[in-house]
C-alpha cells in the first residue's frame, strides 16, 4: 500500500481530518503545529495512505526535531502530552510506521509516537517507551457531583479558604495577563530548578489559538499569585500550564483556580477537562490530579529504535541543568538556558 507524505500546514485535508476525528486532540490542530514552528522552528509532516485526490482517511502527525545536542528526531508530536495516531486500525499504523522506518533508517536516532489510549501490541521496530500517568476528568455528571468528588480536605477546604482570604480570579488573553503569567512561571520553574519555557512559546500559543486559550490569574489586591493556561479543543477543556508564588500556597489560589475551570466548562457544556500527564516519580502531582476527582490511566509512549545507541536523553540533560546551577542563575541567564534547551528537548 503506497503511503504519501504531506504538509498538514498547506493540505486542507489535515484540519478536515482533526475536526471529524473524535480522538483528535489540541495537540493535532494547526494551531498547535504553527506555533511549534514559529518558536522552535520545528516542520511538521503527515504520513497517510489517502492518495492526492481524495479526503484523508488516516494520518500521523510528526515533527522533525533536529539539534546537534540530542540528535536528529521525529517526534509525534513536541511537548504533546499525548497524540494519538487518526488511523481506522492496526493495520494502517503499521503500514504508516514502517515507512517511517523505511524513509529514516540509519537516520535518526528515533521516531516516537504518544497515543492516548490506543491498544497497541507490537509495531515492527517499535517498543514501549517513557511511561506516564494520564488525568482525565469528565464533565459529565451535574456540578454539584464534581464538587462532592473534590477531595473535601485538600480541595475543597482550601477553596473555602481562598474565598475567605479574598481571592480573586481574572481570565483573558491580554498582554498584561500573559506577562503575569509568565513572571509566576518563572518563579515555579526555579523553585522546581527547571528550565523556563521561552517567552515566545507563550506568546505565540496565544497567538495561533486566538480565543481558544485562556489565561486564568488569582489575586489578592492587585498582587497575581496563581496562573493556569488552558486551551480547548472541540469538547474539551486541557489544562497545560500552572505556576504560583510559594509564599501564597496557603490561600488555596490553585485549587479555586480549578474549580473555576470545571465551574465555566460545564456552563459551556464541554464534555471533559485534561489534566495531561504526570512523571510516575511525581507522587505530589499525581496526588493533587487525583483529589480533583480526575480518572488516572497509564500513559505508554512508543520509540523506534527502542535503544538508540549513544542517545542523550532530554531528561539527563534536564537532571544536569537541576543540579543547583538554575536556582543561582540571574533572571536573564536563568531564561536563556530554556532558550537553548527546550529547542533541543522536542
Amino acid at each position: 500500500m503506497p503511503v504519501y507524505d504531506i504538509d498538514p500546514c498547506t493540505d486542507p485535508r489535515w484540519n478536515a481530518l482533526v475536526q471529524s476525528d473524535p480522538r483528535s486532540s489540541i495537540f493535532h490542530t494547526l494551531e498547535w503545529l504553527r506555533a511549534l514552528r514559529s518558536t522552535y522552528g520545528y516542520s511538521a509532516r503527515v504520513l497517510t495512505t489517502s492518495p492526492n485526490n481524495a479526503p484523508l482517511a488516516n494520518g500521523i502527525v510528526f515533527c522533525w526535531v533536529k539539534s546537534w545536542l540530542t540528535g536528529l528526531r521525529l517526534v509525534s508530536v513536541p511537548f504533546s502530552d499525548h497524540c494519538e495516531p487518526l488511523v481506522r486500525d492496526e493495520d494502517d499504523l503499521r503500514v504508516l510506521l514502517t515507512e517511517v522506518e523505511k524513509k529514516t533508517a540509519g537516520k535518526l536516532k528515533y521516531a516516537e509516537i504518544r497515543p492516548r489510549s490506543m491498544q497497541i501490541t507490537a509495531l515492527n521496530g517499535f517498543a514501549r517507551c517513557s511511561p506516564y500517568h494520564l488525568h482525565v476528568l469528565s464533565l459529565q455528571d451535574s456540578l454539584d457531583a464534581l464538587y462532592s468528588r473534590l477531595h473535601k480536605d485538600c480541595v475543597r477546604r482550601k477553596i473555602r479558604r481562598a474565598e475567605r482570604e479574598n481571592v480573586i480570579v481574572e481570565q483573558g488573553c491580554s498582554n498584561s495577563m500573559l506577562q503575569q503569567f509568565y513572571t509566576l512561571l518563572l518563579l515555579t520553574r526555579r523553585r522546581h530548578r527547571l528550565p523556563p519555557q521561552p517567552f515566545s512559546w507563550f506568546r505565540n500559543l496565544a497567538h495561533c489559538f486566538g480565543s481558544r486559550l485562556t489565561i486564568r490569574v488569582a489575586r489578592i489586591g492587585d498582587r497575581p499569585i496563581a496562573s493556569i493556561l488552558t486551551l480547548r479543543h472541540k469538547k474539551t477543556i486541557a489544562y497545560k500550564y500552572g505556576c504560583s508564588d510559594s509564599q501564597f500556597h496557603h490561600t488555596g489560589a490553585m485549587p479555586l483556580l480549578f474549580w473555576r475551570i470545571i465551574q465555566e466548562a460545564k456552563s459551556e457544556q464541554l464534555e471533559e477537562l485534561d489534566l495531561g500527564r504526570s512523571e510516575i516519580s511525581n507522587e505530589g502531582l499525581i496526588q493533587f490530579k487525583d483529589h480533583l476527582g480526575a480518572t488516572k490511566t497509564k500513559l505508554i509512549y512508543w520509540r523506534s529504535p527502542s535503544d538508540p545507541p549513544n542517545h542523550t536523553d532530554v531528561r539527563d540533560v534536564t537532571f544536569g541543568f537541576a543540579q543547583g546551577l538554575l536556582s543561582h542563575l540571574p533572571d536573564v541567564l536563568f531564561r536563556l538556558t530554556g532558550e537553548i534547551f527546550y529547542r533541543h528537548a522536542g
